[in-house]
């Protein structure tokens, strides 16, 4: 049977991962066998998020794209909302680039603002609602067959991806081979190694120079992850611990509760847009500086 339930146990719950790997043993999802999975161990839950939001982003966009070009069709809310995430995204790139040609960035910085936004968003569906249904399922799937499935609200399942840190420090360091990529095709290897060892203070420090830019270097990738990490990570930490006003408080308590996360929630909107907002902008950002060639 399931142990009791507490405050504790509650929170823990909702910030563990379900991982998969593979043990000594074989293959488990058993969460308490993390330490023995090692490197290869998968957060099923942030893949299958992160995977299925990508996958329905480039479904509605295709499909409302190849709409607009059936000129007796008026366009319908998402292909407006379509058209003015578009329209956005290329404003901003064109802001940044100027007359710099490149057809990958627009693409991209659409493809990482619409896929962050769709992935926060998930931080406000109710905390219990998607763990306490996949739990369901996968006990009616496997019932009392799989030691680590002891009941129906047993199953750890995190719905947003952006908590977890491997999503998005592997999103930032995909950016930043990007960065280096077109650091060095754009530039010349010469003048890429020329901007980590020559500044700030020219040939004679040398030493210094490439420790100084590559400390500063490294910091782009990893902030930009870590921010976008801890901002919802927080975000759903303030839920989770409103959902316990809810359920482990007398009424009075819980009504209070109700109604921080109706203002909650409203103000998380904003946090969840501006954050998919900044992570798309410091892309184009970081990029736009891997095509600069003038020299400092």
């Amino acid at each position: 049977m399931a142990s009791e339930l507490t405050t504790q146990s509650y929170i823990t719950h909702h910030l563990t991962n379900l991982t998969c790997g593979k043990t000594p043993s074989g293959w488990t999802c058993d969460p308490y066998k993390v330490d023995q999975m090692g490197f290869w161990a998968f957060h099923v839950d942030s893949l299958f998020w992160s995977i299925g939001l990508g996958a329905l982003f480039v479904f509605v966009f295709r499909k409302a794209i190849s709409k607009n070009f059936d000129a007796n069709l008026a366009p319908n809310g998402i292909q407006n909302f379509v058209e003015m995430s578009i329209e956005f995204v290329e404003d901003n790139v064109q802001s940044l680039f100027g007359s710099v040609k490149n057809t990958l960035i627009a693409p991209l910085a659409l493809t990482v603002f619409i896929w962050i936004l769709l992935m926060n968003l998930m931080d406000l569906v109710p905390v219990d609602f998607l763990p306490v249904l996949a739990g369901h399922v996968a006990y009616a799937i496997a019932g009392d067959t799989v030691e680590w499935i002891q009941g129906p609200e047993s199953l750890y399942f995190k719905v947003v991806p952006t908590t977890d840190p491997n999503i998005t420090l592997g999103m930032a360091f995909g950016i930043f081979i990007l960065t280096i990529y077109y650091s060095i095709t754009v530039k010349g290897l010469k003048a890429f190694i020329a901007e980590l060892t020559l500044h700030p203070f020219g040939k004679y420090m040398i030493p210094i120079n490439f420790v100084l830019e590559m400390v500063n270097f490294i910091a782009k990738p990893i902030s930009l992850g870590l921010r976008l990490f801890g901002n919802l990570y927080a975000g759903e930490m303030i839920f989770i611990l409103i959902a316990l006003m809810l359920f482990f408080s007398s009424i009075p308590i819980g009504v209070l509760g109700f109604g921080l996360h109706l203002v909650w929630a409203l103000f998380h909107i904003l946090i969840v847009a501006l954050q998919a907002f900044i992570f798309m902008a410091l892309t184009i950002a970081y990029l736009a500086m891997a095509h600069e060639t003038e020299e400092h």
